[in-house]
This record gives C-alpha cells, structure tokens and sequence, in this order.
C-alpha cells in the first residue's frame, strides 16, 4: 500500500494527472514513489525511495503518453528502496498494488519451480509474476485475471498495463479502496476519489472481487465471469482546493480549521432532518470500534454517554475485536470510527458484525467510503480533507459527533432535560467564542526544549482526561518520534513509577473536579522523584498546586471540555516536531489510511 493513480486519456495530460495525484494522495504516508507509462512503443518505469519530488525531479513532464500508472509506497514487505518500489514488472505486465498477499510464499515457491526468479522481497512482484504466468498460458487477459484472483489470499487493489495492448487499463480489487473516475474521453483510476477530482466529479466504485478492462471512453467491469453494470456517481462532500495558505504545513493549518469546521458540523446536525436518525431506544448496548486517534475519540464518547446518559459503552480496537467472541445482538448498536472510511481492520468488524444482523453505524468523513456503505447510519465528519498524516481536525470532529448523538440519544430516551439543554447551547456559544484565541494563545511554549533530549515523556489523567491523555502522547509520538506513554493517572505508581528520574518530562491532564485532587497526588508522587510536572488544567480550578509549567484551559462545560482540552497539545505536537526540524506532515514509517491488517 499506499495510494494509487491510474489515467488513460490525452497524450499531452498524463504525466500532469499521474503526478498531481501522487501528490494528492501524499496525506496517506509512503516512503517511494514511481509511476510507469507506455512510450514509444514501450513500457517506462521510474521510481524513487523518500518523498514525491525525488521522482519529479527525474520525470520528464513533456512526455507524450496515453497511459500511466503511479503509486506511493508505505512498506509491508521488504524495506524501503528502489528495487521494493511499485511499480513491479514481470513479462509483459506492469502494475501497482495496495494490500497484501498472504500466501505469497506459496505462490512464489510455485512460481520458481516454473522457472521464474525474483528480484524484490514484495509480495507485489508475487502478483504480478502469477498474472505474467497466467496470461502467458491463457494468452487472454481477462481469463488471466479470473485465474489468479482465484490463487491468491488477501487484499488487493490493483492496477496494471501489458505490454500487448497500449489502449487498456487493467483492474482488479478485493478488500482495498479502487474508484474509477468517469472523464470526456478519458478514465482515471485511484485508490481515493481526491487523485482525480479535480479533473472530474463523476466516478463508480469497485466492489470487492471485481475486475475490469478500462478504456479511454468504456470500461468493462466483471464479477464471476459475467459482465455487470455500475452505478455513475458524483463527488460529494470533498474539496479539491485544500492548500497551506499562509501556514508552513497542513498540520498547522488544520488545527486552525477546527473551530470552522465545529460551528457547521453542530449547524447541521441541529437540523434533525438533515440526516438519519436511527431508533435509540431499541438498543441496549453500544459497542465503538475504532483504531488509533478514533479510538480515543471513542473513549470521549464512552465517557459522556456514561457519565450523562448513565448508560454502559464497550470501546474496542478494531484489530482485536475483529478476532474475539462478539456479543451483540438485535439489541446492540456497534459504532464505527474511522476518518477514511477505508481503515482495513475496521471494515473487516463491519463486514462481521454485518453478517451477524447487528446494526451498525459509521462516523467517517469520506463521503461514500467503504465503511459508510457497509453500515446502517452514516454519521459524516464533515472536517474537509485532511492532508496531514497526524489527524487535529478529523479527531476533534469525531468527538463533536458523540455530544451530537449524546444529545440525539438522551432526547429520544427523554432524559435531555431543559437544563442539559441549556448547558449544552452555553457550552458550544463558550467553546467556539474562545477557541480562536486560545489556540493563538497556545503559540508559545517556552519550555519544549527541556523534552527533546529525555528518553521519555509520560502522560497522565483520569477518565476522559486519561482519554486525552492517550491521544495527547500519541500526537507527540506521531510527528516528533518522541518516546512517549499515557496511564490512568492512578497506575503510574504501579510499576511504572520506577521510570520517572530526575527531569522526566510528566505531563497531566486534570480538567476533572471530580478527580482533580488525586490527580494532584498523584503529581506529588512525581515531583518527589524529581519529575518536571507540567500540569493542564482549568481557569476554574485550584491553582496553589507546585508544578514546574502550566497550561491553563478555559472552563467550556464537562460536555465539550475535551474539544478544549486538546487544543494545546496538538499545537504543542507541531512545535516540537518544528524546533526538530522533522517532516510535519508526513511522519516517517506513518500512513494515514492503512488499508492493511
């Protein structure tokens, strides 16, 4: 994996396309780039390891080709380099690939007791050794495609060219995003529906196990040997003009979209007939799925529908829930949290929990991603592209979404009392009056240099502080590849204690009164072993607290504190990786939709 283009069209066109797309398709993370095209009669390929512009810097965007393929690679197998960079060439087939091969091995054992050799450690090269084989011994290229679809385990979205034929794309797809987008005279192929829209706003989407031939002006799509028809659709909800303006990176532009972007999403979800609403009181339990920084926005979540709702939630990381014993049934809602859409392990919980007849919904921000159509509500984020790999606005959005359906489901079960009202329309007017100048006021830490050089950072807090906490130390990890750990404030001193030293950088949250004076203990513990305490807490709260750095939160109300409470630490996040002088948006080893288990 990671992102894919494809185009056939105008000859003057196709390097522009493939290029733009790439780097459209930057925000997924990679670590090489290359693209192949027909010139000449015969097939090119350029690749290089590292960012998009070591390859344009060697592309000729002059040349005049019909036909292209691109991809950026985040590695599975084999480590970054050249010769592991897509595309993979065996014979006369070319092609890109996200996902994975599982029965690589065997296959390629197979396929070097036929006489074939390799020269990467991809099980890309894998594949496409097995189509060369295939379409040598079939000499038809949908055949080909039928056989080996049938050999291989795993995932896959494929894009490939053959020698043999100069006017055709190839496809095929299981279980990775693959979108057709539909021009006047031209085709484009990506892995996400941002590679091509700016050039058209018309696309269909590959279901799993279907393959195709695609051609300037037709394409021909086919699932179990029968030729089936797909559904044009439009590009909705998704802006093709998403640029740095005056900021030095996406990250740091993207923080400051928050408060835009929270003002329309509570806008539209006040309208109850906006969206779909599903039937609340059916349920008796919910269950939220969710990996990375959408898990933590579900941990926000658990902790308002229990401590408002008084009603139990189940948070799970997709890529453990996937293979435990599910207990849900009819009376189970399971919440899906994804930014992409297109998160391999949670779509592979959806896809179960579909099977077992249990209703599901999604909150993502890609219109039609692969999560909003397996699920049955649908729940948009409505935070606009993000470009960054390390997600501020996406994470915030989601936690709005949860007081949104706190608000819906409380409503439906008739506790949303007129003073939850009340609190609630008092806490949006509070939480978007300061949040602009709060995040200007974050600007300047002074301090951020007595972590860059200790071995570890900790983070601690207690309910949704800990929550925040965990996001928070992930924030930091991300972009400033920072050593860093969060604890429930009240478990640092079972072990872990023995790691604070003189100088260890600890920092709490403890934007909760109810738990605020055994978080303050709990900082006393540090303090006593000689750690540099930074404490964030509330304008409101008790200040006589001896901390070495404070970090002071306007008191917005429990129901929108941990939108606020954040705020400071994706800035601090940004400026460290800054004064380090590190990638901000594209962290190493990072991919921001991983479409692999």
């Amino acid at each position: 994996m990671c992102g894919i283009v494809g185009y056939i069209g105008q000859k003057e066109k196709t390097m522009n396309v493939l290029l733009n797309g790439l780097e459209r398709l930057e925000y997924r993370g990679y670590d090489s780039t290359g693209i192949a095209y027909f010139h000449k009669n015969n097939v090119e390929i350029l690749k290089k390891t590292g960012k998009l512009n070591q390859l344009k810097n060697v592309v000729n965007k002059n040349i005049q080709s019909e036909i292209g393929i691109g991809h950026t690679r985040w590695a599975t197998h084999g480590k970054p380099s050249e010769l592991n960079a897509h595309p993979h060439c065996c014979g006369k087939i070319t092609a890109v690939h996200n996902g994975i091969i599982e029965n690589m091995n065997s296959l390629k054992k197979k396929l070097q007791d036929e006489g074939i050799s390799f020269i990467s450690d991809t099980d890309t090269e894998v594949l496409v050794a097995l189509l060369n084989y295939e379409y040598e011994h079939t000499n038809h290229m949908v055949t080909a495609m039928e056989r080996t679809m049938s050999q291989i385990i795993g995932s896959y979205a494929v894009v490939f060219i053959n020698e043999d034929d100069k006017d055709c794309l190839y496809v095929m797809k299981k279980d990775s995003p693959l979108l057709l987008g539909i021009g006047n005279q031209e085709t484009y192929i990506a892995s996400d529906m941002s590679a091509f829209c700016e050039f058209t706003n018309q696309y269909c989407i590959l279901d799993d196990e279907e393959y195709g031939v695609v051609e300037k002006n037709h394409y021909h799509i086919y699932k179990d040997g029968k030729e089936i028809k797909k559904d044009i659709e439009k590009i909705e909800g998704l802006s093709c003009l998403s640029n740095k303006e005056a900021y030095d990176c996406y990250m740091h532009k993207e923080i400051y979209d928050i408060p835009k972007i929270l003002k329309e999403l509570f806008t539209f979800y006040e309208d109850e007939h906006s969206h779909l609403i599903p039937d609340y009181k059916k349920y008796h339990k919910i269950q939220i799925v969710a990996c990375g920084s959408a898990y933590h926005a579900g941990m926000i979540g658990k902790c308002l529908f229990e401590q408002f709702a008084n009603f139990p939630v189940e948070v799970e990381y997709a890529s453990e829930y996937r293979y435990k014993t599910i207990f849900a049934d009819e009376n189970t809602l399971v919440i899906f949290v994804s930014q992409s859409g297109e998160t391999a392990d949670t779509i592979a919980c959806a896809k179960k929990i579909k099977s077992m007849g249990v209703d599901s919904l999604a909150i993502v921000n890609v219109y039609n991603s692969t999560l909003s159509r397996l699920t049955n509500y649908v729940y948009y984020m409505k935070a606009g592209e993000e470009r960054a790999v390390a997600t501020t606005k996406g994470y915030s959005s989601q936690v709005a979404i949860f007081v949104i359906l706190l608000r819906e489901w409380m409503k439906q079960q008739k506790t949303w009392s007129k003073e939850l009202e009340a609190m609630y329309q008092d806490g949006k007017e509070k939480l978007l009056k300061v949040i602009t100048p709060c995040l200007k006021q974050y600007e300047h830490f002074s301090w951020i240099s007595n972590l860059i050089n200790q071995p570890s950072n900790f983070f601690i807090g207690r309910r949704s502080d800990y929550a925040l906490s965990m996001e928070a130390s992930l924030k930091l990890k991300e972009v400033s590849y920072l050593n860093s750990s969060a604890y429930a404030a009240g478990e640092l001193k079972h072990g872990t204690i023995s790691l604070i030293e003189e100088k260890t950088p600890v920092f709490a949250i403890a934007t909760d009164e109810y738990t605020y004076s055994k978080t303050k203990s709990n900082l006393m513990e540090v303090k006593a072993r000689g750690g540099y305490v930074i404490l964030a807490t509330l304008d409101t709260l008790d200040d006589s607290i001896d901390v070495d750095e404070k970090i002071i939160i306007p008191d917005v109300n429990p129901l929108f504190q941990s939108i606020m409470t954040i705020l400071p630490f994706q800035l601090l996040s940004y400026h460290v990786a800054k004064k380090l002088k590190l990638d901000i948006d594209h962290p190493r080893n990072l991919a921001k939709s991983v479409t692999v288990e």
